[in-house]
């Protein structure tokens, strides 16, 4: 038997979200590849998600910024590859995937499958990663007939 305690916390099934944010003073785009995301309130809907300090969009986020948790779906992942690593900023991929602003001038990518526009309302750091709670604010489904992505990870002590 394996007892390793990160391997079972890798078999929690989360999605795959890509989190983005404009930022108001410049109008550029930032945003990253998301799988700890989940809601946490009915009333008011609050969702909650994880994110790295230093991180893509965490300053923008913190600040106070709308900002879109777009769920990636199993019909299109194309425009996943621009995420997995990370991007450089100076050649920033926002430039080559179509996208939209939401009713909060968020930024809905149009190949999800949906979207949740958000304002965080508090935050608290337990670990590694900072836990954002965010309340929605709208949301949009843009590809009705397609799965959400499942994301199971080899251990809980990576992404």
């Amino acid at each position: 038997m394996h007892s390793d305690k990160a391997v079972a916390v890798g078999l929690i099934p989360s999605g795959l979200f890509i989190v983005t944010v404009r930022d108001p003073s410049t109008q550029l785009i930032d945003g990253y590849l998301a799988s700890f995301v989940q809601q946490i309130s009915f009333n008011p809907l609050i969702v909650s998600l994880a994110i790295k300090p230093g991180r893509p969009a965490y300053d923008l986020i913190k600040s106070g910024n709308p900002f879109v948790i777009n769920i990636v779906g199993d019909h299109d992942k194309a425009y996943l590859k621009h995420f997995w690593k990370g991007y450089d900023p100076a050649q920033n991929p926002f430039s080559q995937i179509p996208h939209h602003a939401g009713e909060f001038n968020g930024v809905i990518l149009d190949q999800a499958k949906a979207a949740i526009e958000c304002v965080m309302t508090s935050f608290t750091k337990p670990g590694d990663h900072e836990v954002v709670f965010a309340e929605v604010k709208a949301s949009h489904i843009m590809n009705s007939e397609s799965k959400p992505v499942v994301h199971i990870r080899k251990s809980g002590a990576d992404y």
